[in-house]
């Protein structure tokens, strides 16, 4: 029997056989790995980071999302983002006017990052029921810049910024506003309203502190599948174990809202915007005051262990889960 694959990311197991597979190249400096955010290439001394990522949840702010999606990530590996190419499959008998809030979305979003749009593909298809696009973002890098998520070591701290889950709360807002409006105060919607751009879902800012500012082991943008696979991802290229306080965690109360009306798990919920910060107790405490200085949230929520210690989230009441696999996406179950 043919065994079907379920919504959500690939199953790493399945995507490990192929990278496993593939033919080396001396130029690759960080390649396809798994829990590793972006590529790296060396161009005769000179080193690019590079990016593709889709977004598929929502087709609402679309070129806002697809552009600072990509971004983090290249930021996260201690790169700057700077030439963005986007392809964009529209659904026959799509409304001009969507294309033309596409490209202000994608002007703006690129505008304020420094970023320069160089191309890319736009096309009408049946092969699409709702608008994709799909994000590649090529960045600079130093080499001695160069972070990756295979650097944790056992007595390393955790951090975490903002908080969780920005991007899934905001993408609920979207997909279910009228329903909301008819059991969440207007003041409270209107605060899920603005998650996209305050507390915002790009995570360049606080990476490129964390990079400038301290000796960074790991940096990771937890996306789908929320805090839980991002925590996963970095244990799984470390080869480390991970053991965090589930009352630490900063969640925001709109996001606690939306979990507890549709039964969803926070920390397996869509969390762009918060940043993954792996490294020394010392340069933790030194980045916590940098964050704070600049009032910008940062909380201390775990520690790398050994990995025969596995990955354990410890509750309030002293109850232990355990992650052994990245879980798939809460907004998979909703939408």
């Amino acid at each position: 029997m043919n065994p079907k694959l379920k919504s959500g990311k690939v199953d790493p197991h399945i995507l490990q056989k192929f990278f496993s597979a593939l033919p080396e190249d001396n130029s690759v400096i960080v390649g396809p790995e798994i829990g590793e955010d972006a590529a790296i290439v060396d161009m005769d001394g000179r080193f690019l980071v590079v990016k593709t990522d889709p977004i598929t949840f929502t087709s609402n702010n679309l070129g806002w999302y697809v552009v600072n999606i990509n971004a983090n990530d290249i930021a996260c590996m201690g790169g700057v983002p700077r030439w963005f190419l986007v392809t964009v499959l529209l659904p026959p008998e799509q409304e001009e006017e969507f294309l033309h809030q596409f490209f202000n979305q994608l002007s703006h979003a690129c505008r304020e990052l420094g970023i320069s749009l160089i191309g890319g593909h736009s096309e009408v298809t049946p092969a699409v029921s709702r608008p994709v696009a799909i994000g590649c973002m090529v960045g600079k890098i130093s080499h001695e810049k160069i972070i990756n998520n295979s650097r944790a070591k056992s007595g390393d701290v955790i951090l975490l910024t903002k908080g969780i889950a920005i991007e899934g709360t905001h993408v609920i807002y979207q997909e279910k506003r009228e329903e909301l409006e008819k059991e969440i105060a207007p003041d409270i919607l209107k605060r899920m309203g603005d998650f996209l751009k305050n507390p915002g879902i790009s995570v360049v800012k606080e990476a490129t502190l964390a990079s400038a500012s301290a000796d960074v082991h790991c940096m990771h943008d937890p996306t789908e599948g929320g805090l839980s696979a991002g925590l996963w991802e970095i244990a799984a290229a470390s080869g480390v174990g991970i053991r965090i306080k589930e009352e630490n965690i900063p969640i925001f109360e709109e996001t606690k809202l939306v979990c507890e009306k549709f039964n969803l798990n926070p920390l397996n919920f869509l969390a762009s915007g918060a940043l993954i910060i792996v490294t020394t107790p010392e340069d933790a405490e030194k980045l916590m005051s940098i964050y704070k200085d600049l009032n910008i949230r940062c909380a201390k929520i775990g520690e790398v262990l050994p990995k025969e210690k596995a990955i354990s989230i410890i509750k309030k009441g002293g109850d232990v889960s355990y992650i052994f696999s990245p879980p798939k996406d809460e907004l998979n179950k909703l939408l």
